[in-house]
């Protein structure tokens, strides 16, 4: 560790520091973790690098209106000059920013163009995440082996699903039941309603494409059951302000649900400001023994001991976190034998994206801000290759009625508010989040002469697109328009924003899981193949990207390993 760190370990004793279990991270995996493991009767440590966040206490923009901000919620020259990367993410704005870290505190080496959305607190990116919900299908399992990329999951959509109604039970999710194959139904609550156009363009698509177009799956509560009575949470009132932190606990978070819950144990211990260093193997017993913090305010270096630690930091972060876990075992990254750790990092593509404008239907109207989008399931490449490309995408819509523009300067006087309250036409957007295809090039890896402030080493990203991914957004761009003029749009705009990897905020891989140790770091359990007392269920454990957002497979595959863990804790095998 460098002079700048004050080393001061167990100066309580390792007793004082000891725990059953340690979860790295308090985000949306990492509060399932703590809540699975806490439930189990588990002594469980929660590390987390970020200020602590309490429900309600500190969501200080929550109630506020437009009007209550200086510039009416957006950022202004010197904060975007301040924060080029961070404020291109979605949903930073000056109403949430308080959620996402700063450019200056946190730098990485872009070897290649990528923006690391990072969001630094207790409860982590669960209270500025999209909330989409959707299941992955055994089509997407099983892609890999299929068409010979990537490597082979080790589990297919039986083992995952009871998990999945597990996690959907607890958090609520909304949605409609469709029995599409491609995207599996879960347990649902009712679905958020379609608006005139969306039904519309919906009979559209189905009668000209046999092509769905649903209700997305959300992470909202739209009727609560006991269960999310007994959270403290309540109705989702459409009010979509849900970055901000939603007073009513009605989408999920971890801060609003898994961590409260696992609280109510006993068993939890939550410390913020604990920046991990790495994780400790001891070489006698084959087997982790605990983890080293740095104080993120004091730069005191502590350890701490646990049987069970998972590691749930985010994806990137996982992988700095076990690549500076070395020892003589692992000189590489903890479990690193097949040096493949960092590696096959991948994301999804956000590139294309339009809108158009219908004309009629306007006796219609609707009056609520919904916070939830509608869904075209992936058509692509699903019992057969169809394509010039692999892999497939979703489509993300809405529906909406626009607003007139009126030549009143003075923006004043009641004829101008009476203007005000006339709709203008409908118009419709969409966007792809399509599947990109790991490869071993695409990759992180430790600077070897840069460090932070705690003593880390610099993160480097290499990350880039392909041909493959081109081929992709070509298709949906064509496809998207196709849909669009079958339903009589009118005024199509379609766009390839070229934006970096990153901005999607859902990077994946580097840990992948897999059957063989020497193509892969977890088996089917999200254990590290060569130490199997250390648990990767974050986004670093995804062997490949799927078209679907990951989100919900995170809680599933933490739930599934949880159990796993304590199962074989009983057992003495850990």
């Amino acid at each position: 560790m460098p002079d700048s760190v004050d080393v001061n370990i167990n100066t309580d004793g390792k007793e004082q520091h000891s725990y059953d279990a340690i979860v790295i991270g308090s985000g949306i995996s990492g509060g399932w973790a703590a809540k699975e493991l806490c439930e189990k009767g588990l002594k469980t440590l929660v590390l987390e690098r970020g200020r602590n966040i309490e429900h309600l206490k500190d969501y200080p923009t929550m109630n506020m209106s437009t009007w209550d901000f200086a510039h009416r919620g957006r950022i202004t020259k010197e904060t975007r000059d301040q924060n080029p990367l961070i404020s291109r993410g979605a949903g930073y704005d000056a109403t949430t920013k308080h959620f996402f870290i700063n450019d200056k505190d946190h730098p990485y080496i872009q070897e290649k163009p990528f923006d690391w959305i990072r969001g630094y607190q207790v409860g982590g990116k669960s209270l500025i995440w999209g909330r989409s919900c959707q299941r992955w299908s055994d089509w997407d399992f099983s892609a890999p082996e299929r068409y010979g990329y990537a490597a082979d999951w080790p589990i297919r959509y039986s083992d995952i699903a009871p998990w999945y109604s597990h996690t959907e039970k607890f958090i609520g999710v909304c949605g409609s039941r469709e029995n599409i194959e491609s995207m599996p139904d879960g347990e649902f609550l009712p679905s958020m309603e379609f608006n005139t156009v969306e039904k519309h363009f919906k009979d559209v698509v189905w009668k000209k494409y046999n092509r769905y177009y649903i209700p997305g799956r959300w992470a909202h509560i739209t009727e609560p059951q006991p269960i999310h009575v007994e959270q403290g949470r309540g109705l989702c009132l459409n009010r979509d302000l849900c970055m901000r932190g939603c007073p009513f606990g009605a989408y999920f978070s971890s801060v609003t649900s898994t961590l409260p819950w696992a609280k109510k144990t006993g068993n939890l211990t939550i410390r913020p400001h604990s920046v991990v260093h790495s994780v400790i193997y001891d070489e006698k017993k084959g087997k982790a023994t605990g983890v080293r913090v740095i104080d993120a305010n004091t730069k005191q270096a502590t350890e701490y001991f646990a049987n069970i630690i998972f590691v749930n930091a985010s994806a990137l972060n996982s992988n700095l976190i076990l690549l500076n876990s070395t020892s003589n075992r692992f000189p590489k990254g903890l479990g690193n034998d097949s040096e493949l750790m960092g590696k096959y990092i991948c994301f999804h593509n956000y590139r294309g994206s339009m809108n158009a404008e219908f004309d009629g239907l306007e006796d219609k109207y609707y009056k609520v801000k919904r916070p939830a989008e509608c869904v075209i399931p992936n058509f692509r490449n699903l019992k057969e290759r169809d394509t010039d490309f692999l892999g497939g995408y979703v489509i993300f819509s809405g529906g909406y009625r626009q607003k007139l523009h009126y030549n009143q300067p003075d923006g004043i006087g009641a004829e101008y508010k009476e203007q005000l309250c006339e709709p203008g036409p409908w118009g419709m957007y969409m966007y792809m989040q399509g599947e990109t295809i790991p490869k071993k090039e695409n990759h992180v890896r430790l600077s070897t002469d840069k460090k932070d402030d705690y003593g880390m080493p610099l993160l480097i990203t290499s990350v880039g697109y392909d041909d493959n991914d081109d081929k992709m957004v070509k298709d949906f761009l064509e496809q998207g328009r196709a849909m669009f003029e079958a339903a009589g749009a009118k005024n199509i705009n379609v766009h390839d924003n070229k934006q970096p990897p990153g901005l999607d905020i859902h990077e994946m891989g580097g840990i992948r899981m897999g059957r063989d140790p020497e193509t892969s770091l977890l088996n089917e359990w999200n254990q590290l193949h060569h130490c199997k007392n250390v648990y990767v269920t974050d986004g670093a454990c995804m062997t490949s990207t799927g078209n679907q957002s990951p989100s919900i497979l995170y809680m599933a595959f933490t739930a599934r390993a949880a159990n796993h863990a304590v199962e074989e804790l009983k057992k003495g095998n850990l």
